[in-house]
Formats: C-alpha cells, sequence, structure tokens
C-alpha cells in the first residue's frame, strides 16, 4: 500500500514539475512572440548613448527574416550614416561606408560594444531563441514599473549557443509583454540590466517601444527609442546579401 502511494505521488510530482517548466516556456514564447514577427519584421529607430562624458544619437533602420537574418542600418548623423550591419545564419559582416570596406565578425566579438552602445553585435543580430535555448523555471511574482510579473531564470542548455550564464526575466502577466532582463555572466556576476517601457500599439500591436540597457553600475547607458514597426511583411531575400550590404 504504501508503495503504491510512494509512486503515486512521485508521478503526480513529475507531472506537476513538467507542467511547470512546460507554463514557463510558453511565458517566454509568448513573450517572444510578442515582440517580433515570426516571419519577419522592419522597424526605424533612434539611439542614444549616454555616459558621464558624452550624449550620442544615431537613427537606424533594420530588417529581420525568422532569427538568422536581419540588416542594420545607420540613417544618421552624417559622419555614419550609410554604416550597415548583416547577419546571415552564424555569420556576422559590418560594411564601413567611409572606407568602403566589409569586415567578417569573429565569434570571439560577439559580446563586443556595436558601435560604441551598451548593446553587443549579438545582441543586434542574435538569432538565440529563448524558449529552446534555456531551461526555463518561473521563480516569483513581482511588480516591475507598478504592473504584476512572472519572475522567469532562464539557464542556458548545454549545448546552446549563447553567450550569458543566466539570465532574469520579467514578463507582464496582464499583455505577456516582456517587462526587464538581466544577465549574468558564467561566474554569476551581473553585467548588465535592460528595461522595457513606453507601451504603445505599433504595426497592430502593444510593444515596449522604449529599450534601456544599463552597465552593471548603471555608469552608462544606451536607449532605443523606436520610431516605426511593422511585422510579417514581405521582405526581399535581396536585402539579406552582401551585395545589398555594400551597395
Amino acid at each position: 500500500m504504501f508503495r503504491i502511494i510512494f509512486s503515486y505521488i512521485t508521478v503526480l510530482l513529475t507531472f506537476v514539475g513538467t507542467s511547470s517548466a512546460q507554463d514557463a516556456k510558453q511565458i517566454v514564447q509568448k513573450a517572444e512572440d510578442a515582440i517580433k514577427g515570426k516571419l519577419s519584421s522592419h522597424s526605424i529607430m533612434e539611439m542614444t548613448i549616454r555616459t558621464s562624458d558624452y550624449t550620442r544619437t544615431m537613427k537606424m533602420e533594420s530588417w529581420t527574416s525568422g532569427n538568422t537574418k536581419a540588416l542594420v542600418k545607420i540613417l544618421s548623423p552624417a559622419r555614419e550614416a550609410g554604416n550597415r550591419t548583416l547577419k546571415l545564419g552564424n555569420d556576422i559582416w559590418m560594411y564601413l561606408r567611409n572606407t568602403e570596406t566589409t569586415i567578417r565578425i569573429p565569434p570571439s566579438m560577439m559580446l563586443q560594444s556595436w558601435n560604441g552602445s551598451d548593446y553587443t553585435y549579438d545582441d543586434m543580430v542574435r538569432e538565440e531563441t529563448l524558449a529552446e535555448d534555456y531551461d526555463i523555471t518561473v521563480t516569483g511574482t513581482e511588480k516591475m514599473g507598478g504592473v504584476e510579473c512572472w519572475k522567469l531564470q532562464l539557464i542556458p542548455k548545454p549545448n546552446a549557443p549563447v553567450v550569458w550564464g543566466k539570465n532574469l526575466y520579467w514578463v507582464r502577466k496582464g499583455d505577456n509583454l516582456p517587462a526587464q532582463v538581466e544577465y549574468f555572466d558564467e561566474k554569476g556576476q551581473l553585467m548588465r540590466t535592460m528595461i522595457m517601457s513606453d507601451f504603445k500599439v505599433m504595426g497592430g500591436r502593444l510593444i515596449p517601444t522604449e529599450w534601456t540597457m544599463y552597465n552593471s553600475d548603471k555608469t552608462h547607458s544606451t536607449e532605443i527609442k523606436m520610431d516605426e514597426a511593422t511585422f510579417d511583411l514581405r521582405i526581399p531575400n535581396r536585402i539579406f546579401s552582401l551585395k545589398e550590404l555594400e551597395r
């Protein structure tokens, strides 16, 4: 009798654990789907870099197709206009207009600053899918910006092509939108924090239109503000090509 009861409890706990993991994965997947097109996206945005010494602003245009193709083009200021970053599969290329040179970015540079910002090359053209690359658990609930959120812990799977040792991810309960992400290195040290804000309808869906990345001690930050966004539109394949990169 005790063996039967123990077996029943074991099966029940296993089912509950699996269900909880599945729910956590679904929460993150809904958050990811809410902020990016399942097929493609196009956006116009403004990036502002703030340090103790200066403030610098760039305007950019970007295109994405799935998780493997992306192009980011700088529109202003004039001295940087025309510079582009392209992702094709696992390869990242940068075109510098002033010198008319194309540089392939090696994997070792994926965590390097993109154009002096707090965002990395990996951030700008990343292909990772959080729900597939991480083991995800719900660790509790917290309020972010006055809104009740799920708090989730994301630990990378052993062979996942990711660069962080752990992420903490807050997702708003009411609309399944991301509110904050904390990034930790492999030693468990908090490296940076991204806060999403100014939630608006854009491209037919509610999204955070301001994304601010802070370094670990918040001595400098980079804000991306969305001016326009459209999702799941038809984008010509030629956009994602070396020829287009250098055009």
